[in-house]
């Protein structure tokens, strides 16, 4: 299984992991447990929308943005909590980057 996903140089560990092509471009979706500790460093790092994204264990390299998101919980803000956050990221094509 693919254990790790890098989001602008931020290196995150995953529970679970699929990829697919749609239209020619990738599209992957991923499970990841966020600890209150790490919960401001995620939720600030996937208010930018729009990432680099690396996934050593597949080789694969591209600028994608969220397709979906959600989380099992609202408020990491209390000590020693975890959630499980859903993430889907697609592609972006190259026109959509000019």
């Amino acid at each position: 299984m693919t254990s790790t996903i890098i989001l602008n140089d931020k290196v995150i560990h995953l529970c679970s992991y699929e990829d697919e092509k749609v239209n020619g471009l990738y599209k992957v979706s991923v499970e990841f447990n966020v600890t209150s500790d790490d919960y401001h460093d995620i939720t600030t790092l996937l208010y930018n929308g729009t990432f680099d994204v690396n996934i050593p264990e597949q080789d694969l390299l591209f600028r994608g943005t969220i397709h979906n998101y959600s989380t099992s919980i609202t408020n990491l803000y209390v000590k020693d909590q975890i959630g499980k956050f859903k993430l889907t990221l697609l592609e972006v094509s190259h026109k959509e980057e000019e």
